[in-house]
Order: structure tokens, then sequence, then C-alpha cells
């Protein structure tokens, strides 16, 4: 019989350290910013505000009430417009199903939530506004949440 070779088990190969602090799909520390507004009166409300640099992941807006649904759902990502689209128009575009265009509205009887997400995170370097501007009567409430990161 053949003698086995002895040796010592080597132990993990670690990573290089600019390695290491990279994250799946380049999201680090995600984390959810809330922002809420009661009695939603007829304006602009800017729901949420981060300073960059960070990685946006997706975000919903829902509203409670509304004669017409014409409030509108805004994000600027470095001062740039990305989405700026009312509940109305969302619904009359079809954007009522999951789609690659990364909007949708669903519900019905008083309460809607509008969502946005990519497949891919986007990165913003300076800043991230997400606002809601109200252009109907009965707004009882706007609730807008945005998950985010770092980008590693």
């Amino acid at each position: 019989m053949a003698a086995r070779k002895r040796g010592t088990k080597a132990g993990p190969k670690l990573a290089p350290a600019y390695q290491q602090t990279r994250c799946a799909v380049g999201v680090c520390d995600p984390q959810r910013t809330q922002g809420l507004k009661a009695s939603a009166s007829r304006g602009t409300h800017t729901l949420v505000t981060l300073e960059g640099p960070g990685v946006f992941v997706c975000a919903h807006v829902t509203k409670q009430g509304g004669a017409n649904d014409l409030t509108f759902v805004r994000l600027r990502i470095d001062n740039r417009s990305v989405v700026d689209l009312s509940f109305a128009a969302a619904r009359n575009w079809g954007l009522t199903q999951s789609n690659p265009y990364g909007l949708q509205v669903l519900g019905s009887g008083g309460l809607e939530n509008f969502t946005i997400g990519w497949p891919v995170p986007l990165t913003f370097k300076r800043s991230l506004q997400l606002s809601a501007v109200v252009r109907e009567t009965g707004v009882v409430q706007i609730v807008a949440n945005v998950i985010h990161g770092s980008s590693g």
C-alpha cells in the first residue's frame, strides 16, 4: 500500500481588501427611509431626500383618498427627472401589472400604491428626492418608502 503524504491543511484564502467590501448586486448597507404627509393639501410635498453618494433600489408612494388621481409622483436623482407621472396617467398607460418599465400602480377604493423599481439599482452621486405633487382634493395622507444603500 502506498504511504499517504501528511501535510498541514491550508486555511481559507482571503480575498484582497478591495473585494471584501463589495456587496451583492452592488448594494451595501441596505436601509429604508420613510416619509409621511398627513392631510396632503394641494401643492408639492417632499417625502424623502437623501444625500449621496448612494444606490436607489426601489420605492413606493401610497395615497389614501383623492377625487381624481391627479397626484403626481416625482423621483429626481442628481437633479434629473427620473419619474414624473400621476396615478391617473399610470393607470391610463396600463402600468397596472408588473412590467420592465419599472413603474406600477395598484389599488382601488381610495387606497392606491405607486411602486418604482428596476431590475438594476440606480446610483446617485449627489442626491435623491422623492416627492408628491397633489393636484386634487380629498387626499387624506401620503406615505413613501425608499429602499437604498451604498455602492460599497
